[in-house]
């Protein structure tokens, strides 16, 4: 069967995120008010194939914990469902 994984990436809250620093002082900039703080991200769509969604999920998980996000600096989530 195909599945959809659906991996978000982001920076962890405690460390500093340079690029939504940069992006709020865009936004500033702008004059967009109200905007208290950004956090810049990676979303990541894997199509895999598997026998389940747990089979599914586990590559994913994988693929995240050994490529897509670095644990030192970042954590991820992850969703996957049929396609």
């Amino acid at each position: 069967m195909s599945y959809i994984a659906e991996i978000k990436v982001m920076p962890h809250k405690e460390l500093l995120d340079p690029q939504g620093k940069a992006v709020l002082g865009g936004l500033s900039n702008l004059g967009l008010a109200g905007v208290d703080d950004v956090r810049v991200g990676k979303n990541i769509t894997l199509h895999i194939e598997a026998e389940s969604v747990a089979a599914a999920e586990a590559i994913a998980r994988e693929a995240a914990q050994k490529l897509l996000a670095n644990p030192v600096m970042e954590y991820f989530e992850l969703h996957c469902q049929q396609a």
